[in-house]
């Protein structure tokens, strides 16, 4: 009796436990809006095809496009008005220190007249105060220009948000059509990464013992892959499983097979 017993817990040594995952793309994400605006573009025929490079969604940014040309228009203006300020200032310098030389050399002066020495004082403050008037503008004119660039900045900003590119993503589903108002965070399109895929596991806590040396084998076959990540809190919905993650190629047809898995 007692070796009946052992070959009977035999096979429970040898044999791993069997999974079964679909292949799944590497990354399923929702693009939500950045911006609010009316939708003007869908792209419905891109839906469900892998996109190399292209607008799917776009959102209206006319008005945008002529506040940003206008605010572009005002930075080269201020600018200009910088320019000859800035012109203007280095002629008051000049004056202001010929006039504070004259009025130091006729200050020391005996034979000149207090009237003198008042007209040389006044047309040396004078000059003083329109030079200082005139640097006080060049810093106004400066902060302008930055607050103009600023706001081309965040104009430019807008204008891209309104429009969705992908780039190698499949366009798994598109959430909202032409005529929509969107606010932000609203969702726009689900996109997922196609370019590798995933095998999703739920493992019991002996099979995540010493991971890392195990092998994989898929449908029966060994391979290279290993068990890429290992959540090692148990899941919420499978209570006494540990979700597990093993990434592979994207397979050359389509996803969603069912694979069968065991790692031992």
């Amino acid at each position: 009796m007692k070796k009946i017993f052992l070959l009977l817990l035999t096979p429970l040594v040898i044999f791993a436990k069997v999974h079964y995952a679909k292949v799944e793309p590497y990354e399923s994400v929702v693009l939500k809006a950045a911006v609010s605006g009316l939708v003007t573009e869908v792209d419905l025929k891109s839906e469900g095809t892998m996109v190399a490079s292209k607008r799917v969604i776009h959102l209206d940014d006319a008005l945008d496009k002529v506040n940003l040309e206008d605010t572009k228009r005002s930075i080269v203006l201020l600018k200009q008005m910088l320019e000859i300020n800035q012109k203007i200032a280095k002629t008051l310098r000049g004056t202001v220190e010929r006039q504070e030389s004259y009025y130091g050399r006729i200050s020391k002066l005996s034979t000149a007249s207090k009237t003198q020495k008042d007209n040389a004082y006044n047309s040396f403050s004078s000059a003083k105060t329109q030079y200082l008037g005139t640097k006080e503008k060049i810093v106004s004119l400066q902060k302008q220009i930055l607050d103009m660039q600023y706001k081309a900045a965040m104009l430019e900003d807008t204008i891209a948000k309104k429009s969705i590119m992908l780039h190698n993503k499949y366009l798994y589903k598109l959430i909202v059509r032409e005529g929509d108002f969107v606010a932000p965070g609203s969702p726009l399109a689900q996109v997922e990464d196609a370019s590798r895929a995933k095998l999703v596991l739920f493992l019991e806590p002996e099979e995540i013992e010493e991971i890392e040396s195990k092998k994989v084998y898929l449908d029966d076959r060994e391979t290279n892959y290993k068990v890429n990540k290992v959540w090692r809190v148990a899941d919420e919905k499978f209570i006494s499983s540990y979700r597990a993650e093993i990434y592979i190629p994207a397979p050359k047809t389509t996803f969603s097979k069912l694979l069968k898995v065991e790692i031992k």
